[in-house]
Formats: C-alpha cells, structure tokens, sequence
C-alpha cells in the first residue's frame, strides 16, 4: 500500500463570519491510497475548535504511514484504532472506502446495501448586519431551506428580517456555542414563533448540563457536543437531534456508528460540514440518507471545486456523486 498526503488550499467566494471566527479560505488535507492496482481518495478539513490544522493531521498521518504501508491486509476497523476521531482519521478513513469501491468494481452503495436517493441541502447564510442576511437569503430563493449562523448580537432582530424575506423558506438557527443558558430561555419562545425548526449548539461544549431537564419549545442539536460514539450518550439526554460531521467523528465508519445508534433512539440526525470540497461532501451524502436536516453546501462557497464536483440545483437538490469523484 502507497499513502500520499498533501494539504490543499481552497479561496473563499466572500469571507464567511460564525460565532467568533471569519474565514476567508479552507485548508484541508487530501489522502490518497494505492494498493498496486486501485486509487481511493479522502479529504479532512479538520474542526478548527479543536485546534486542528492541516500541519497537525499530516503529522497524526505520518505517524501510522509506515504501519499502513508495510501492512498486507489492513481494514478500516484496522485504522479506527491507529488515530484519534478528528480529521487525520477521516480522511484516511474515507480513503480507504473509496479504496475498497474501486478495487472491487463496486460502489459504497453496494458495500452498504443502500439504494442512493438525491438529496435537498441547506443553504447557509453567515453573520452579517440584518439587512444584509435578508438580501442574502432573498437571493438564495432557490433553495427551500436555510442554515442561519447567529451569535448573541440581535440574533431576533436578525431572524425577522430573514423571515420577512423569505417567508416560504424551511429555516435551521446554528449559535456555535454563542449563547447563554440564559439566552437561550429568552431567545427559544421567539425563534419557536418564527417557524425556525431546529436551534444548533446553543450552548457551549462542555456547558450544556443545563439541557438535561430544559423543555425547550425548539428542538435542540448537537454539534460541537458530540464529536464521535463516545459522546452521544451524553449528548442524547440534552439534545433532540445529532449533528454528524465526518471531520469531527473520524470518518464515514464512525458516522455510521452514531447513524445506528440514533436510528435505535428515535433521536433526530443531522449530516453537517467543516466545508471543503466535493471531496468532503461524498462521504457526507451516505450519511445523508438517514437524516432529516441535510447541510453539505460546502462547495458552494469556494471559488473553484475539485474535479467532478457534486451537481447542485434547484430547490438545494444534491445529485448522487459520481464514483469519479468517490464511492
């Protein structure tokens, strides 16, 4: 087995603003695998509240490459006991399934027993002034849903001038840790009354305790609260919906994992993103099948996309990926 590992540099369209942070471009980590006859790919952009940088993933990476080069019948359940959940993981991870699709002639549908269906993707609007989210969400009337990113300055304000200008649209709030317990008592009644459907990471990782018990009249999501398998638990008793997200989990092996334990819950599932390129978003799409709110726009915001990206259209309809680009 030959790995290559690269960081790769994506532009940004227009700065993107979350709670506490701006971003201009997306570095990501590309891993590629050769078994002598066949090529799989993964990518990872890591989680940045984790402190992870394509400098820390490719050492976490190097650090197994000669235990995966030398070994003659490495697994994927092999590898999720090399590296920690996070990005280094998912990009290996994610490489070694496309690895396995191409070197068996087959597809990830196949390997799962799953017939693929399109999905709607979110389209999400960043912190900005008021007015300028409404125009924003008002050009984005082509998509049926929206992703809000808010934080603790006018978040209502904010919200009804969104809802004034698209009063048709299915509508998601993503706080990323930027509220109080306080906040978010105040804020849920109203966010309830302006049809929003699901209030993501209010609360601080770490300081949610608060939830356990709290009726909330919007249903809560897990982001930050639950990276892979060993959080959920936890975060089930606090949350009414599980954000998935490949980079935080380790993989497409992992975010299965979290998809069958949900499904035995009846707990909610979200397939969410770090960004990144189509690369990121194909291995997002399975997990994808199984859940209600679906954001793999990621791709939308770069200024140019790998080679057969994935096909986006009216309404945030999402093409099955081609196994060009993986799976």
């Amino acid at each position: 087995m030959q790995m290559t590992v690269e960081a790769k540099l994506f532009d940004l369209v227009e700065p993107f603003n979350i709670t506490g942070h701006t971003f201009t471009e997306i570095e990501a980590v590309h891993v590629t695998l050769h078994d002598g006859v066949a090529t799989g790919r993964g990518e990872a952009v890591g989680a940045y509240y984790l402190n992870e940088t394509p400098a820390s993933m490719i050492a976490e990476l190097e650090s197994v490459r000669a235990d995966i080069e030398n070994s003659k019948a490495l697994t994927r359940d092999d590898i999720q006991h090399m590296l920690p959940i996070g990005g280094a993981r998912c990009a290996l991870d994610c490489a070694f399934w496309d690895l396995a699709t191409k070197s068996q002639s087959s597809s990830v549908w196949q390997l799962l027993d799953l017939k693929p269906r399109e999905l709607y993707s979110v389209a999400t609007i960043g912190i900005e002034e008021a007015d300028v989210m409404a125009e924003t969400a008002r050009e984005l009337g082509q998509y049926n849903s929206l992703k809000i990113k808010l934080d603790n300055h006018d978040p209502i304000g904010r919200l009804e001038a969104i809802r004034r200008a698209r009063p048709d649209a299915k509508m998601i709030i993503d706080v990323n840790q930027g509220w109080s317990f306080e906040e978010l008592k105040e804020y849920a009644p109203v966010v309830g009354e302006l049809g929003i459907e699901m209030i993501e990471q209010p609360l601080a990782r770490g300081g949610d305790e608060a939830l356990e018990g709290y009726n909330s009249p919007v249903p809560l999501g897990a982001d930050e609260s639950c990276l892979g398998v060993a959080e959920y638990e936890q975060a089930a008793r606090r949350y009414d919906v599980i954000n998935i997200k490949l980079d935080k989990c380790g993989g497409l092996t992992e975010g299965l994992k979290i998809v069958e334990q949900a499904r035995q819950d009846d707990k909610g599932l979200m397939i969410g993103n770090m960004s990144g390129s189509s690369l990121s978003m194909a291995p997002a799409f399975v997990i994808g099948q199984f859940c209600r709110f679906v954001d793999i726009d990621g791709p939308l915001f770069l200024v140019e996309d790998v080679d057969h990206g994935l096909q986006y259209g009216q309404g945030g309809i999402v093409k099955v990926p081609e196994q060009a680009l993986w799976g």
